[in-house]
């Protein structure tokens, strides 16, 4: 059984639109798998600490000479890790914010983007410099953003700092395997709305039942 790991990153609770998407995707996960092991990670309404100098320190510090203190650090840092080592599946709601991501995201990413933990310096190909460590993994981008237009060619594409960097970010820890699901228009008015949320909810059943089912 494929283990689920689901991050919801929204401010927002009962109006969220990208927690709505990571809804229908566990409500249609569980129809399908009656034993679905899955797992939740909320970051939007928890603190998520930024990196600092101590953080840095720590987690260029080789593993069998780090000090108690520097363990503490990096504590929070390696439960998220070990999230997604474990996971088979990874689904990310998130709304766009300013063009971009939430910043509890954002320091998230820093907690998890770590040398020897997710990824590895390849130094003799300066074109790829990355080795990525969190294999066969598929990942789910289910994002919201107030108005449309961000898609591939797009009048918007230019200002799509959301989709882009999460699937760099990803890409280069590992995880190729990458499909992204948006409801956009949010400001646009109810029936356009609308026929985005339903055109959304459906896209992720049938990616659920093509890729995983």
């Amino acid at each position: 059984m494929k283990k689920v790991l689901v991050i919801n990153s929204s401010a927002r609770s009962l109006k969220s639109q990208s927690r709505k998407l990571t809804e229908v995707f566990i409500n249609h996960w569980k129809n399908i798998h009656n034993d679905a092991v899955i797992n939740t990670r909320e970051l939007g309404n928890t603190d998520v600490p930024h990196i600092n100098e101590d953080w840095i320190t720590a987690a260029f510090t080789p593993e069998t000479t780090r000090s108690v203190a520097q363990m503490e650090t990096l504590k929070l840092s390696d439960a998220y890790i070990t999230e997604l080592h474990e996971a088979d599946v990874i689904v990310l709601g998130s709304p766009m914010y300013n063009w971009s991501i939430p910043s509890a995201l954002k320091a998230y990413i820093d907690q998890i983007v770590r040398v020897n933990e997710t990824f590895t310096f390849n130094r003799a190909d300066v074109q790829n410099p990355y080795t990525g460590l969190l294999e066969n993994k598929t990942l789910f981008l289910l994002l919201s953003r107030g108005e449309p237009g961000y898609e591939k060619g797009d009048y918007n594409e230019h200002m799509d700092f959301q989709s882009t960097y999460l699937k760099t970010v990803f890409n280069i820890i590992g995880i190729s395997n990458i499909h992204v699901i948006t409801v956009s228009g949010l400001s646009y008015g109810p029936e356009k709305l609308k026929r985005s949320i339903d055109t959304s909810h459906q896209d992720i059943r049938n990616l659920i039942e093509r890729e995983l089912a």
